[in-house]
């Protein structure tokens, strides 16, 4: 029987897993690691994903892709939209029915698109962990994301070319993997602080069931808005020393924000 892989897209980094008997595995990619950066990089001569796109980011800035979550299942025209512009240093464009795309190298890419090359290298990693291939998937959203987001993330998948069996609530997931899912009834709260968002989901569970109550948070608040307030901060100290506005410059910006 086929594996079915679990896959976490997450803002910043991904990873995938498998059920090995009763428990979970996370698998390590190529370059050894648990979580692969969910940046995807165009060069003159390849598409670079993960943590090789991570390492060349500083010197191909507008050709760098990264937190494209925020993007996914977007309109052109959405405040969030709108601010995250402010934020990359990658364009922001309209993909011609006015949702929300970005352009490399003078090229349009959907959310779906640039979020399917992060599952194909996650199947690949499991691929090569299993030595099978690997046809069906189960992925993780936050549990705020709406219809369209939640279609645009299987629109990835089957990109990528896994068949999504099902989407799953990143804090109905998070509960599972603490053990959370006993035969008795309990009210829980789980935050989750990632790299895009920070938000609150309060869980029902009753006999193994599990139903999302509330959810609340910020769409906009999370680790890659820390990064550019200290960035912003240091080139404001840097103007102020020196004269020099950075912000005009966006290799110096992602120079900064690496440092």
């Amino acid at each position: 029987m086929a594996k079915v892989i679990g896959i976490d897209l997450g803002t910043t980094n991904s990873c995938v897993a498998i059920m090995d008997g009763s428990q979970t595995r996370v698998i390590e990619n190529s370059e050894g690691a648990r979580t692969t950066p969910s940046i995807v990089a165009f060069t003159e001569n390849e598409r670079l994903v993960g943590q090789p796109a991570k390492r060349q980011a500083v010197t191909n800035p507008t050709n760098t892709i990264f937190a494209v979550k925020r993007l996914i299942g977007r309109r052109l025209t959405d405040a969030e939209v709108e601010k995250d512009k402010k934020l990359v240093p990658y364009s922001i464009v309209n993909g011609g029915n006015g949702d929300a795309w970005v352009e490399a190298r003078g090229e349009k890419y959907s959310p779906s698109q640039i979020s399917a090359f992060t599952l194909q290298k996650m199947k690949e990693t499991a691929e090569s962990y299993l030595g099978e291939k690997v046809e069906q998937a189960v992925i993780t959203v936050p549990a705020y994301f709406n219809d369209a987001q939640r279609q645009a993330t299987k629109d990835a998948g089957k990109i990528a070319g896994l068949e999504v069996l099902r989407i799953i609530n990143e804090p109905t997931a998070a509960a599972l993997a603490y053990g959370l899912d006993k035969k008795d009834t309990k009210t829980i709260a789980v935050y989750d602080l990632g790299g895009g968002t920070f938000d609150i989901t309060i869980l029902e569970i009753d006999d193994g069931l599990f139903e999302v109550k509330s959810t609340n948070g910020d769409t906009f608040l999370g680790g890659e808005d820390f990064d550019m307030r200290i960035v912003n901060y240091l080139a404001d100290e840097f103007k102020k020393e020196h004269g020099v506005d950075l912000t005009s410059d966006k290799m110096a910006l992602q120079r900064l924000k690496e440092a």
